[in-house]
């Protein structure tokens, strides 16, 4: 009796592959780009938010008087270095002019500046500034809001 004729070599199985991943890492893999796509989604709705809430915080400063006006958007500008620059917290005169110079494209300067800097200290009566520099203010405004948030 000799069975060795029948015995056969042993073969080794192939390795496990690696592709394609079953289906469970599928679902983790599409879960974490999910979650990944809506915290983006939920960053940018509040980028845009705080940006538009400023915007309609300015749109809404009545212009009936200049120096109130004045006072209002130096505020607002205050509020949003409070939020984003805390380095420009303390700031006044003119190194807080050039700090809002530093980081904007479109520059202030003139009377305009001069508006910005003795709105808080002047007499709301005073005739010194017109609609003009009000307006060039408020598109300063605008414009380093929508630079900076």
């Amino acid at each position: 009796m000799d069975n060795l004729p029948e015995l056969r070599d042993i073969h080794i199985p192939e390795g496990v592959s690696v592709f394609p991943p079953a289906y469970g890492w599928l679902v983790i893999l599409g879960a974490i780009i999910a979650a990944f796509v809506l915290v983006e989604l939920i960053l940018f709705i509040r980028r845009k938010s705080k940006k538009l809430y400023a915007l309609r915080l300015l749109k809404n400063i009545d212009a009936q008087n200049n120096i109130l006006s004045a006072v209002q958007m130096s505020e607002l500008l205050r509020r949003i270095c409070v939020y984003k620059y805390k380095e420009a917290v303390t700031l006044f005169g003119q190194s807080w002019i050039n700090f809002l110079n530093e980081h904007a494209k479109h520059k202030i300067s003139g009377k305009t500046a001069r508006l910005l800097l003795d709105a808080p200290y002047v007499s709301i009566d005073t005739q010194t500034y017109g609609i003009e520099d009000l307006n060039n203010l408020r598109d300063f405004c605008q414009r380093w809001i929508g630079e900076n948030l």
